[in-house]
């Protein structure tokens, strides 16, 4: 084992010794001549003493720390990585639940391997690789899952083309192994289908899971607005628990597609369902004042620390007008999954979209990504989700 070496600068050491694992540009003195994007890379001290071997990577983020411990990362470090993971996810009893064959397996740093995401869709493995690193990895990465899960697995994906720099010129997803046996898995007992090839993320919003029982459990009796509803899935659950009106509202009309397919594998909801394709803003504009519950899921506005304010603004416009629409007694289920806002600043932005909509808000419920989304407690940006229930007089 003899990895290229990087040298810290006096003191940077701090925040690896406290096991986060991101090493930024500005921490690096020197470095060991020839790296490339992708390698691996033992990090040092000033004092030279070992901190980790990571990935290099060109940019602010320039080593992503897999190991703090000095060993080859060869087979058996992945097996080992992934069967801790299993076991999580495994003690959290979602690796042999009937009403439930959908989980995360890997979640990056939350399971101490930064820019790796592995989906687990009822016996399809669905890798996202988000660096040049992790993703010269991916075979390696299959063999251990095939290792690891044994005959509960039938396909492992490589769907890292969307995740990694345009220049690497990785322009196709592929089959690493094996194929699926089906493309329908259940959640709580709900039917979906996943589009891993061709949809975003892995093909499901599966941090999502323990959000959509919750509404499904305020759902009963209720007219219910489901906006940005990617694939239907807070749609499904609150027509399985008893909601009499969905309306799910996206702008992509093959999202749209999606949920009408979902909601069709579910038997009984006939008649219920209305499916509108509109800018969500807009739409929100234009609704009555008889919906008893909306949901507000929107996809990040805020991908880096410039656009934050911009996103703030985006996210109190649209609380407001959900507010002002809602019907009294309503139930407002709203979200973020932006990481540059964090819960405070959240929590602040609702409450200014509450002091502008002029109704009177209570929060009933703080929300945040499920379990098997692991925060690790050294690396606070696994946290990601967040989300409040609130009730509307």
């Amino acid at each position: 084992m003899n990895y290229p070496k990087i040298t810290l600068q006096k003191g940077k050491e701090v925040s690896l010794l406290r096991k986060h694992h991101w090493v930024f540009s500005g921490a690096i003195a020197k470095s060991e001549p020839g790296i490339e994007n992708g390698d691996l890379v033992s990090v040092f001290s000033s004092k030279n003493d070992f901190l980790g071997i990571g990935h290099f990577s060109q940019g602010s983020i320039m080593v992503r720390i897999i190991s703090f411990e000095e060993r080859p990362i060869d087979a058996s470090f992945w097996a080992e990585r992934i069967s801790s993971a299993y076991s999580l996810r495994e003690a959290l009893g979602l690796t042999n639940n009937p009403e439930t064959n959908v989980f995360r397996l890997i979640h990056g740093e939350g399971d101490l391997l930064p820019g790796l995401i592995v989906d687990y869709y009822h016996g399809t493995a669905v890798i996202q690789a988000h660096h040049v690193g992790m993703h010269r990895h991916v075979r390696e990465i299959s063999q251990a899952l095939q290792e690891v899960l044994g005959d509960k697995l039938q396909g492992v994906y490589d769907k890292s083309a969307e995740t990694l720099p345009k220049n690497l010129e990785i322009s196709s997803n592929e089959w690493i192994w094996g194929k699926p046996q089906t493309d329908l898995v259940q959640e709580y007992g709900a039917t979906y289908k996943i589009d891993w090839e061709k949809g975003q993320k892995t093909g499901f919003f599966i941090d999502q899971r323990e959000n959509r029982k919750l509404v499904s459990t305020y759902s009963k009796g209720k007219k219910v607005l489901n906006t940005f509803c990617y694939s239907g899935g807070f749609s499904v659950l609150a027509l399985q628990e008893g909601a009499t009106e969905v309306h799910s509202v996206d702008i992509s009309a093959k999202a749209i597609e999606l949920t009408e397919e979902n909601v069709a594998l579910n038997a009984g909801f006939s008649g219920k369902h209305l499916s509108i394709t509109a800018d969500v803003v807009k739409y929100i504009r234009e609704i009555g004042d008889d919906f008893d519950l909306i949901i507000l899921d929107p996809p990040a506005f805020a991908k880096n620390i410039k656009a934050r304010h911009n996103a703030v603004q985006a996210y109190k416009r649209l609380n407001a007008e959900a507010l002002r629409k809602i019907k009294p007694g309503g139930i407002l289920f709203t979200f973020s999954c932006s990481q540059v806002v964090d819960k405070s600043l959240f929590a602040h932005t609702i409450t200014a979209a509450a002091m502008e909509s002029k109704r009177k808000v209570k929060i009933l419920h703080q929300l945040s990504q499920p379990a098997d989304h692991p925060v690790n407690v050294f690396h606070p940006e696994t946290e990601y989700l967040k989300g409040l229930v609130l009730f509307v007089e």
